[in-house]
């Protein structure tokens, strides 16, 4: 399948804007931890679950995992919590896309990786490290949870902003063309903090994987909670907010859409995590309230 350019994306999100009451999701674009993961001693949201794999199953529909995680952690995240499997699952906060081929295991996607090559230029992450220094109270998290367009490092919660104004100050003096994109843990409550090329978050690799497959924005539901889900929340996909999202990340995603003019594409949901995907799944359309 060709890629398709700019023009043409654009050509399809404006037909989608024209026809939104007409337009029934079919791709449901979820992050995993503290949303499409159940949480723990919340025996409901696998109930939710197994609902969400069988409606899903019969309509034809299809799952994309975006997710902070890098590809082997999810791996083991669709064994652990049974999920189901997705043919696209887009990593590391946006800067990987892998892809199922016919044998079921994932390659990565190199017409992305390529594209992410171009945005960053000649540098590479492992020059950008190497310019870097641990700052007091920040650390690189593990290698396995780096990548060839990421940097993650951890810091403690209370001084994730502090951190982030210290690394843009080397970003900055360094002429090194890179954003920050910084969430806490709701589990460890760690500060995290990703540092990635220019403009490159989940909602940008969103973007790109529907441009690139011809699929309609407006046929995607994304599902998040978490400060580095903000971007994908508030780029104009139809768009659920779990209830355990911290009440910034709420306000914040509110705002945006009001802002867009789009108050109704967002749904703050009461219940939480899987819950409240599969409830905003039956909101925005995706599932007809005579399936419950």
């Amino acid at each position: 399948m060709r890629e398709i350019t700019s023009t043409e994306y654009f050509k399809i999100a404006f037909l989608a804007e024209t026809m939104n009451k007409s337009v029934k999701p079919r791709v449901l674009a979820t992050d995993l931890d503290g949303t499409l993961i159940p949480l723990n001693n919340h025996p409901e949201h696998h109930v939710s679950l197994r609902q969400l794999r069988q409606k899903f199953s019969e309509n034809n529909f299809e799952f994309v995992f975006v997710t902070g995680r890098h590809l082997a952690s999810v791996l083991r995240a669709i064994d652990q919590f049974h999920l189901p499997t997705p043919d696209w699952i887009l990593c590391d906060v946006g800067s990987s896309i892998y892809r199922r081929d016919d044998s079921g295991s994932y390659q990565i996607h190199d017409a992305y990786a390529d594209h992410l090559q171009c945005l960053l230029g000649v540098e590479s992450m492992t020059k950008i490290r190497d310019q870097l220094r641990e700052s007091a109270g920040m650390r690189f998290q593990e290698e396995e949870k780096q990548s060839r367009f990421k940097l993650s490092f951890y810091c403690m919660k209370h001084q994730i902003s502090r951190q982030v104004v210290l690394l843009n100050e080397v970003l900055l003096k360094h002429s090194i063309q890179c954003q920050i994109i910084s969430s806490a843990d709701p589990f460890n409550h760690d500060g995290l903090i990703d540092l990635l090329p220019a403009n490159v978050s989940k909602a940008y690799a969103l973007n790109w994987w529907a441009a690139s497959q011809q699929i309609a924005p407006d046929s995607i539901v994304f599902a998040g909670d978490s400060g580095n889900d903000l971007a994908a929340m508030t780029a104009g996909f139809k768009t659920i907010v779990v209830g355990n999202a911290s009440d910034e990340v709420k306000r914040a995603a509110i705002e945006a859409h009001q802002v867009a003019g789009h108050p109704n594409r967002i749904w703050i949901a009461e219940a939480q995590a899987t819950s409240a995907v599969l409830a905003g799944c039956y909101h925005f359309g995706m599932i007809d309230e005579e399936q419950k």
